[in-house]
């Protein structure tokens, strides 16, 4: 993979790339990019854990809540996964659905892996009631309406990096010395760089580094001009414009994960270890209402589990057994809510297309 971005380097005019097309090619690039090869990077064998990989508490809990929520919102029974990793989500949800309705539903799963989509095809395989279709794109779904979600989708997209530095701020490019990666810093050039950061309202401090999320705008763009009517619900960890400027987010938030370790240094073990960002949360909001999706929620996950109805989910047994389903149910549910679990680091985003005030009426 460092031969591969090293040659691109080479092959562009200035010998430099940005971070964001550093981290296109380290996490998609069609043979040796981090996402696309067959290996195993979700759970302990892998880099990282999501909320799904924890227990299908999670999956089925949201599967429920859109169940009870679809027909009042005037939606029909269609969902649509963005990175669906490796189809646990999905399959949980699916259940979830089926507990409290009969109706069929069709899951369509946007997935740029084929790794991962045979994954899902196998994880999948064998559920009944549901119509499962495959895409690389939202729009080849055709869906115009239903329910759009996604765990952990935004923080993988490519950023732009700046930093403030003698009064400029300046982006952040990758360049090479002899085959060893490294930063390049030259006086931003990239209109819309600027752009975000006035849109925001970020003014960077001296010495500050931010990621630049260019990338959301045509996105979000896509979403709304194929959804007519339809909620999307985003669950990611991230900042507002407020948090991001706090002191001790100076350094900015893009650090890699290699064999359960984080990286600050993410110009290591290119297409070996995850990278990510905190997602922009306010840009979400905001390019979300520039294209019709109206911001409904922004609200922690643990929260949202709760609004959700997740405490009605414990059972209530006098099973001793610690090792029993009854039992790995109800420790599942408690660290998904618990002070200090993983839910507490992650905010759940509801936007919605078409629903006027009726969205408000989902918690």
């Amino acid at each position: 993979m460092k031969e591969i971005i090293k040659e691109y380097i080479e092959a562009s005019p200035e010998k430099m790339i940005s971070y964001a097309e550093y981290m296109e090619l380290a996490l998609y690039q069609p043979e040796e990019g981090y996402y696309i090869k067959e290996r195993q990077k979700i759970g302990k064998e892998g880099d990282f854990y999501t909320s799904s990989n924890v227990s299908d508490v999670f999956g089925k809990l949201i599967g429920k809540w859109f169940a009870k929520n679809s027909k009042s919102l005037g939606l029909p029974p269609t969902v649509c996964e963005i990175g669906a990793g490796n189809g646990r989500f999905a399959r949980a949800f699916i259940q979830g659905w089926n507990e409290l309705n009969d109706e069929h539903l069709s899951y369509c799963v946007v997935e740029a892996s084929p790794y991962h989509r045979r994954l899902q095809e196998a994880e999948l395989y064998g559920l009944e009631n549901v119509r499962i279709l495959y895409a690389s794109t939202f729009a080849e779904t055709g869906m115009k309406q239903g329910l759009i979600f996604s765990n952990e989708l935004f923080d993988a997209f490519p950023v732009h990096v700046v930093e403030k530095s003698e009064g400029i701020v300046k982006e952040v490019f990758v360049g090479h010395n002899n085959g060893q990666l490294k930063e390049i810093m030259v006086p931003v050039m990239d209109d819309r760089i600027t752009a975000f950061l006035n849109d925001q309202e970020l003014e960077l401090q001296e010495g500050q580094r931010i990621e630049i999320p260019l990338a959301f705008e045509p996105f979000i763009k896509s979403i709304s001009d194929n959804l007519m009517k339809g909620l999307m619900v985003t669950v990611d960890y991230g900042y507002t414009n407020e948090e991001w400027m706090h002191p001790s987010r100076r350094g900015g938030s893009l650090r890699g994960y290699y064999q359960h370790q984080m990286l600050h240094d993410v110009l290591q073990h290119p297409g070996e270890m995850d990278i990510t960002s905190h997602v922009h949360f306010d840009a979400l909001k905001l390019i979300g209402e520039k294209y019709s999706l109206k911001f409904v929620q922004k609200m922690r996950q643990d929260e949202f589990l709760m609004a959700a109805g997740i405490l009605e989910e414990l059972a209530e047994h006098n099973d001793h057994n610690p090792f029993s389903e009854a039992s790995k149910r109800n420790r599942a549910i408690r660290s998904l809510i618990l002070p200090g679990g993983i839910s507490q680091s992650f905010d759940v985003v509801v936007q919605a297309k078409g629903l006027d005030h009726q969205a408000g009426k989902l918690f």
